[in-house]
Formats: structure tokens, sequence, C-alpha cells
């Protein structure tokens, strides 16, 4: 945008002036791309789109945006690609497999574990043996069993003398993984912790003593692994759940907590329950080995999906009494926590206080983003506790919370929300072999898109055709869920309308770092000009 001092004038003079410094042989794609795609050079690419002769060359399909697109991609590619290759040049820990402990862990469950869940802790397995360390993303539809994966892969850990940490983005789905660990690895005589921000001191002394020591042999925590007062006596393997939630650099943090083994770097596993299409995960995740996780465990009740007007509410909210007749648990999803004079969208309060009228405050809770953490984690127990039997909320209940006896949940406003998003909210309930029901409202007036991602909700449970649709409605940021915060995956490239670039962007990235063995000076000043040299730097630190 142009400020008082700078008027439109001056940044044509200053955009006239650098394009005069280009020389003509500014090129960074060989002979065999610009032929494929008929591409113009870089420097008439650039002048074309500064200084357009027809209105068509600003067009998405433009081959002049095409061609700095697939410099781009080319350019973000080949940061990954390096650093997954720094990757593996570092020293790992090489574990030696030994099935005994998996072994006690799934003959232990009261079910047989899925074929993709086999498939993923064979790949991870073959990886955890490499004298280079792992970094693998291990991407599962929600209720697709990743946490079991992860457990599976923290026994070869053990079978090899070294620990395993865990981190999470909440301190309620650390406890959660903590409290299911409990279950099942207690039992097999493994000890592990929970570390959280806040702990009476003893408690936590003794927390970390263990966690030197190597008493305590899996820890599961938040951020507060990563304080600087933690040190681990020798972790083999990290865990890192829901990626997106944490940056590159608390990742390296978390892989230099050793006291012992410091020349070694440890294996990290990354989980996500949210889809991921494909090309969207070249270009986001490009550095690490991907496994995915499809399949949904046996005795899973498909959830019914309905897609109801808003003026059924009434009906709705009186039906929940015989969902609370037969023990079971409600959600109640809201977009905002107040009422706005610019918004007709309903408060979750409102919405709340209309509950309460109906079944009373000892059955109806509240939790919203705006409450402090302790609050919303009080709340969140309390109701997994059954201490409530409908939990009206804004979207902070999307990830990670296992409350098998909550059967229905009602999205108001379904509209507003992304297809992944929606996925996410209706994977809080089915978690259990009861059957479940995700009630979609919406107001009167829908557009054509929102009622198609209605449309493709009722259809499907399926979260990868679903991240498919989402990305094609509503673009890559919103589908990592990064839009909100100011990440924007790319400048010039559209993923959605780029998508089939990528791959070859990709395979031009491999070929030129393999035939320099390394980074050529030409490809580092294009990720200077696309702005990825310092993301280049900080993956490559790690």
């Amino acid at each position: 945008p142009l400020t008082k001092a700078i008027n439109s004038k001056m940044v044509g003079k200053a955009v006239e002036y650098a394009l005069s410094l280009l020389p003509d042989n500014a090129e960074f794609l060989p002979e065999d791309i610009l032929n494929k795609y008929n591409f113009p050079s870089f420097k008439s690419a650039l002048k074309e789109l500064h200084n357009p002769t027809t209105p068509e060359s600003l067009e998405i399909n433009s081959i002049y945006r095409k061609r700095l697109a697939f410099d781009e991609l080319y350019a973000w590619q080949s940061v990954l690609i390096e650093s997954r290759n720094r990757t593996k040049i570092e020293k790992g820990f090489e574990h030696n497999i030994s099935n005994k402990l998996e072994k006690q862990l799934t003959d232990s469950l009261p079910f047989a574990l899925t074929g993709d869940q086999m498939k993923v802790i064979a790949e991870i397995k073959e990886d955890l043996q490499s004298s280079h360390p792992m970094l693998r993303l291990v991407q599962g539809d929600v209720g697709a069993g990743k946490t079991l994966v992860a457990f599976a892969a923290m026994m070869q850990a053990l079978e090899n003398g070294h620990q395993s940490c865990m981190m999470a983005p909440t301190e309620i789905l650390a406890t959660q993984h903590y409290l299911n660990a409990k279950k099942v690895l207690e039992p097999l005589g493994i000890s592990i912790g929970l570390l959280k921000g806040k702990m009476k001191a003893k408690e936590k002394r003794e927390m970390l003593a263990g966690l030197a020591d190597g008493s305590i042999q899996i820890v599961f925590g938040t951020h507060a692994l990563i304080q600087d007062s933690v040190r681990l006596k020798s972790a083999s393997l990290v865990v890192i759940d829901e990626q997106h939630r944490f940056g590159v650099k608390q990742r390296l943090k978390l892989t230099s907590l050793n006291e012992e083994n410091k020349e070694l770097t440890p294996d990290v596993l990354v989980m996500t329950a949210t889809p991921i299409p494909r090309t969207l995960c070249l270009t986001a995740y490009g550095d690490m080995d991907l496994s995915i996780i499809a399949e949904k465990p046996p005795g899973r009740t498909p959830i019914k999906t309905s897609v109801l007007p808003d003026d059924k509410i009434p009906d709705i909210a009186n039906a929940l009494s015989r969902v609370i007749e037969k023990g079971e648990q409600a959600y109640w999803v809201c977009p905002l926590v107040e009422e706005s004079e610019k918004s007709d969208l309903m408060a979750a309060t409102q919405r709340y206080q209309e509950l309460v009228s109906i079944y009373g405050e000892q059955d109806v809770a509240l939790l919203h983003g705006k409450m402090k953490q302790a609050e919303k984690d009080q709340v969140m127990n309390d109701f997994k506790d059954a201490k409530y039997k409908i939990l009206v909320s804004t979207t902070v209940i999307e990830v990670g919370v296992d409350v098998p006896q909550s059967t229905t949940m009602v999205i108001e406003h379904a509209e507003r929300f992304g297809l992944a998003q929606l996925h996410q909210l209706r994977g809080r309930v089915g978690r259990g072999s009861l059957q479940s029901h995700c009630l979609l409202v919406h107001s009167a007036k829908l557009s054509k898109v929102a009622r198609e991602r209605l449309e493709i909700m009722r259809q499907s449970e399926d979260g990868f055709l679903i991240a498919e649709k989402d990305m094609e409605l509503r673009g890559p940021g919103e589908t990592l869920g990064t839009h909100q915060s100011g990440h924007v995956i790319t400048k010039i490239a559209d993923l959605q309308n780029d998508k089939d670039m990528v791959v070859e962007a990709r395979n031009l990235a491999i070929r030129s770092i393999n035939s320099n063995n390394g980074l050529s000076p030409r490809i580092v000043y294009l990720q200077k000009l696309f702005g990825r040299y310092e993301a280049a730097k900080l993956l490559q630190s790690g």
C-alpha cells in the first residue's frame, strides 16, 4: 500500500529502474523445462507482469505468471530437498529392531491393528534402523489410531535402552496421551511421566530428575518440554502431535535435550489429524517422508450427518433430552463468543443461556477461547467425566480430546466454517461403537459454495477426499489452517491451479542438487528472490 510520502509514479520509476538492472542472461530454469511449458525468459516474464501489454497477461493462466510460479516452486522445493539431504547425512541412533515389547503391547489390546497401522509401523521401523535420523510425517484421518502407532515406535526406543518424548499443542491433549499411555503401557512395566507448565515444586523436581537419570522412560508434555531446565538422559525418539501448531525452532529444540549421545540426532515422528492434499504436503512438509493412515479401526459406527435450516434450532434444542436420557452427551458449536452489532452469528454465550433455561446449569457447560487455559481444561475434564451433558463451545474443541459418550454434534452457522474444520469438529463424536449424529445447521441464505460444502460433508466421512475438496473451494492457506495466522505459503504460485508443476519443480530441485552436490549459487539467489533463504538456513541448522 502507498503511504503519504510515496506515490504510484515513484513506485513505477523504482520498478522501471530495478528491471533495467536485470541482466538479459538472468535465467534459473534449464532449456528442457522452458521448452516443455513454452515459458518466456525470466526477464521478459517480470517485465510483462509489471508492464502488461494485454489484460490477459495478469490472469491466473497467463504463461508469464506461470513462469514465475514455477521459479517460486523450484526455489521452495530446493530448500526442502537440501534440508532433507542434510538430515540424511546426520548421525542417528540406528536402533536394533526387536518386536518383543511391541508384541506385548499389541497382544494386550482388545482389538487388532488395522492394515494401515501395521504398514506405517513397518515404515517407521525401517527408518529407526537407519544410521541417519528419521523425519516422518504420519497423516491420519480423525480417529484412525495414530497415537497407537507412536506408542509402537516408542517400544523400539525403549528396547534399545533409550527414552521417548511426545509434545502436544495443549495441556489437555498431552494429558490425554499420558492417560492413554498409563492404560496400555504401564501394565508392561514402562515408566511414564507428564510434564506440565504448572506443577508443585517437589513434583516437578522429581519429574526433571527422572528425565535426567532415565528412570522415566516416556514423557508427555506441551511447550514445557523445551524449557531450559529440562534435560533427558538419552531420548532416541521425539514425537510431535499436530505439527502445524509448532514451528521448526521448537522441533530443533526438542531434538537437542539429551545429556548422553549428544552427537546423535534423535528420530522425529510428526503426527497430524488434519488430512492434507498431496500437492500441499509436498509444498508444506516436503522435507519429511510421508505415511498415511486412512483406514478406521473396526467397530466404529459411521456418523449420520444431517443438514438443517436454522429455523429447526428450537426442535434440535428440545430433542437433546433424548440424548441425555440415553446417558450420552452432546456438543453444540457456535462461531463467535459474543454478539456483535456487525454480525448476525449466534454467540456461544447466548445459546448457552437458552439451553440452561431448558436443562439447567447442572447439565450445560460453556467453553470458549477467551477463557483462561486452566478454566478451559477444567470444563473439558468435567465434560469428559460426564459432569455435564451438553457442552456449548466455540471451535476450541476442534482437535483431539476423546469423550466416547459424546454422540451428538450440533454446528450452528455451519456454512461459515471450512470443510477441514467441519470434518475436525465432526470427529469429536463417533469415537466409540454408539451411533453418533452431526447436525449442520445453516442460515436461510446459502451461497452456491456453502451449499456444495455442506453437501460434501453430508455425503462423505473420508478426510482425504474432504481435504482435496477444501483446497479446491478455499485455497491452501485455509486447508493448512495457516491463513488466519498470516502464514502465506506462496507469493505467486497458486497451489490449486499450479499443482501439476509442484512435482516437476521438485524433480528439477532433486536433479539440480544431485548434479551440483548441493545448492548452486543460482538456486541460492533464486531462494533469496522469493524470500526462502532464511527458511533454508533455519531448516538446515537442524
